[in-house]
């Protein structure tokens, strides 16, 4: 039977492994709706886009910080 320091380094390790594939999935997310807005409402700046890929970037952002401050917070305990 595994040890609890072993499990909970194992669970850290794969929300650590997590963290990028969330992040790449809210970005692409974001910008696959700004292409179909500018679309749908013939931006020719594509404005749609760059807007909410930022929006998704700093959603992203956000989400890797609380996600780590959690894991510091479990890791001190």
């Amino acid at each position: 039977m595994e040890s609890p320091q072993k499990k909970k380094q194992r669970n850290k390790w794969l929300a650590l492994i997590n963290i990028p594939i969330q992040m790449g999935i809210i970005v692409f997310l974001f910008s696959q709706l700004g292409q179909w807005l500018d679309h749908k409402f013939l931006n020719k700046y594509n404005l749609y886009v760059k807007i909410l890929t930022m929006v998704g970037v700093a959603l992203a952002f956000y989400n890797i910080a609380r996600q780590l401050k959690e894991i510091n917070k479990s890791e001190e305990e």
